[in-house]
């Protein structure tokens, strides 16, 4: 296989996101008089988008009487703060530059929803990454582990599934590539360890952004 696409997962992947998901977490559940969080527990939250990281740090998940306005509350805090500590991974910048410099398709697939994944993406990868897309509000379109969003970065880019690779740190990210019919390469610097990847199939891995290139033609 010729690789010409990289599809990148954002959290935990490109960039490290936690520390101001979890602080709209605890803000939202404080605003609702519900237990807070440690940052270890929020870690093990994410990777599923963030209606589910809610529904795992709100007291009985979305049968709680106020679980909606607790998410509404996450939401509004979370797009003012979400620049607030994230930053990109050490080595991812240079990563992206040099896959573009070589000519090589970029795209983020993220089940952060929307507004959230474009704006992270056009303050931290302004011409580095090509196509943006997060969890998709549109009647039909399925957040990952399915396809649909892959399918939708592939189109806008104009290219193919047959030539491209998928970039994640989770066991969603794995699912996500086996059911978009492409090969998944697991990061290590991200919100889960290699012992729970390989539980999850993950079979090819790199410990640093850099090593992605030494993969290339």
């Amino acid at each position: 296989m010729a690789i010409r696409t990289f599809i990148f997962d954002l959290d935990g992947t490109l960039l490290d996101t936690l520390g101001d998901l979890a602080a709209s977490v605890n803000y939202a559940l404080q605003a609702h008089n519900m237990p807070t969080h440690s940052i270890d527990n929020v870690r093990r939250f994410v990777g599923n988008g963030v209606r589910l990281l809610m529904e795992r740090a709100v007291p009985d998940g979305a049968s709680n009487p106020q679980f909606d306005a607790a998410f509404a509350t996450f939401r509004q805090h979370y797009m003012a703060h979400s620049l607030d500590t994230t930053r990109p991974y050490e080595g991812i910048l240079e990563m992206l530059r040099v896959l573009r410099q070589r000519g090589y398709r970029t795209a983020v697939v993220s089940n952060k929803f929307y507004a959230a994944t474009q704006e992270l993406c056009h303050h931290f990868f302004p011409d580095t990454i090509e196509v943006a897309i997060g969890e998709h509000e549109a009647e039909g379109i399925r957040k990952k582990p399915a396809p649909d969003t892959v399918i939708e970065a592939l189109h806008q880019l104009g290219e193919r599934r047959e030539d491209a690779v998928y970039v994640g740190d989770s066991d969603v990210d794995i699912a996500t590539a086996a059911a978009s019919g492409m090969p998944c390469i697991s990061v290590l610097w991200g919100f889960r360890d290699r012992q729970f990847l390989m539980e999850h199939g993950a079979s090819r891995f790199i410990s640093q952004p850099l090593e992605l290139l030494t993969l290339l033609p």
